[in-house]
Parts: structure tokens; C-alpha cells; sequence
């Protein structure tokens, strides 16, 4: 496998370095006092759980940035579907550098699988459907590109990614300009070839966005029976977003309503990180 050092965004990288700063500070004392600077080992990190595998290369990358000694070799693929105890990958090289390196690693590959496998189960309960799933910016303040890249690893696809690529009006905006119609023309004003997609909270609302030729509008925590007929009035004009109080138990029904697409924030805020362990296998 080509080293991800030169494959990963560099927002991706400072992600990586800034969290081997926060763990190594200046040094690994437990390890620098057992271990002999010239010792080598051997390890494998094997899953503890089933499901859906994001962030080796993004663990590669950490263990390669302690030590570029450091061989790591992945046995499955991203995106990877897989059972309990599979083994993901095996590192060998300077033993410092894998045991110093081991948590930071584990920590990167145990959310995005676990963001992974969370977005898999969504996005296969709708499968046959016309929805995909989306992500939101509901993510780990300065994790973002990892935790979006873990969405589509895990079979979903990302909205935007931050408040510059794309105009987003929502209900404080729409309050604080009086209306939907006033609140987009100051938009297109001043973000000229920007897609523009406003947030509505009742048919009234989807109309009135829909007469103003945004590209996407949000159906902001309504009813099935309610998107339903926002479908009908759209017919295709505009990309309609479900939103609000979306889970495992009712994102069918709600695809099945014939948006377009359902964004769920529990993708990156309410994960449960995926169990990986490293294991020591010799020098």
C-alpha cells in the first residue's frame, strides 16, 4: 500500500499531528523506560466487533509520522464490511515507535469505523428507496474532514462541509431577515454562485421557497403525511432534504415519503466508537 503521507488532506494531517502532540507531549515515559531504543516488534490490530471499517490509512499515517520505519500492512479495504475478530491490519518495525504511536491510531480508526458502521446501518434501512443519507456539521469541533470522510466510507454521502460552500438559511435567518423571499435575496446578493437552500416548517413556507428558485429546501421536523405533499408540490423542482428527529426506528418511513435526501446529525454526534484493539505478536 503507498504511504497515505502524501494521500491524505492536509487537514486530515494536522488532525494527526496535533493529537500526537496532545498524547506524546515530550515523550512516551512508560515506553522510553522499557523499551531499548533499537528494539523491534511486531503487532496486529484485530476488530473486537462487527462492522464496517473506515481510518486505516488514517491509523497508517499516525504510525508512520511517529517513525517512517514503521511497516503497516491492511488486510481489508475501506469500507470494508467485516466480522468479530477480523484481523484489519499488522505493523511491525521500532517498538517505541508502535506502542508510543498504538492509542493515538486505535483512536482515529475507532470512531471513523464507528461512524462507518453507524452510517451503513441508515443507509442500508433505506436502501431501495430514492434517499441517501446525509451528514451534517454536527461534528467534533476540529475533526470534521475525518469525520465526513468516515460518512462516505460508510456508504453515505456528505452536505456541506462548512459554512463558506454553501448558502443554508435557517429559521434565525429567516426571523432575524422577516421572510424566506427577503432573507434569499440578501443571500444571492452577497453569495453570488453559491447553491442556496432554505429551511421551511410548513407547506406555506415550501411554496414560497420553491416560487424563489432555490436549488435545495429542507423539510424542517414535519410529518410524514406533510413531506409527502411537499413532494407532490415540488415534483422534482428542488432537492428536498428531511430533517429533525431522525432515527434508526423511522428514517424507512420517512425515505419512503420520496425526498431526496435525510440528514441525520446522530452520524457524528451520538457515534459509539468501534472496539479495535492492538496486540503484541513479537519482536
Amino acid at each position: 500500500m503507498t504511504t497515505p503521507l502524501s494521500a491524505i488532506t492536509p487537514e486530515i494531517l494536522d488532525c494527526i499531528r496535533h493529537a500526537l502532540a496532545e498524547d506524546i507531549g515530550p515523550g512516551d515515559v512508560t515506553t522510553n523506560a522499557i523499551v531499548p531504543p533499537n528494539a523491534e516488534m511486531k503487532g496486529r490490530i484485530i476488530a473486537k466487533q462487527a462492522g464496517i471499517i473506515a481510518g486505516l490509512d488514517v491509523a497508517q499515517a499516525v504510525y508512520e509520522m511517529v517513525d517512517p520505519r514503521v511497516r503497516f500492512t491492511p488486510h481489508v479495504k475501506e469500507g470494508a464490511r467485516v466480522e468479530n475478530r477480523a484481523l484489519l491490519a499488522s505493523v511491525e518495525g521500532p517498538a517505541r515507535a508502535l506502542l508510543t504511536g498504538e492509542r493515538t491510531a486505535l483512536n482515529f480508526l475507532g470512531r471513523m469505523s464507528g461512524i462507518a458502521t453507524l452510517t451503513g446501518m441508515y443507509t442500508q434501512a433505506v436502501a431501495g428507496t430514492h434517499a441517501v443519507i446525509l451528514d451534517t456539521r454536527k461534528t467534533v469541533p476540529g475533526l470534521r474532514s475525518l469525520d465526513k470522510l468516515a460518512v462516505k466510507r460508510g456508504g453515505g454521502q456528505n452536505h456541506r462541509h462548512a459554512l463558506y460552500d454553501m448558502v443554508l438559511i435557517k429559521d434565525n435567518h429567516i426571523d432575524f431577515a422577516g421572510s424566506i423571499t427577503r432573507a434569499v435575496q440578501m443571500a444571492r446578493a452577497a453569495a453570488s454562485g453559491l447553491q442556496i437552500e432554505v429551511e421551511t416548517r410548513t407547506l406555506a413556507d415550501v411554496s414560497e421557497a420553491l416560487e424563489l428558485g432555490v436549488e435545495w429546501i429542507m423539510l424542517d421536523n414535519m410529518s410524514n403525511d406533510t413531506m409527502r405533499e411537499a413532494v407532490k408540490m415540488v415534483n422534482g423542482r428542488a432537492k428536498l432534504e428531511a430533517s429533525g428527529n431522525v432515527a434508526l426506528g423511522n428514517v424507512r418511513a420517512v425515505a419512503e415519503t420520496g425526498v431526496d435526501c435525510i440528514s441525520v446529525g446522530a452520524l457524528t454526534h451520538s457515534v459509539i466508537v468501534f472496539d479495535v484493539s492492538f496486540k503484541y505478536e513479537g519482536k
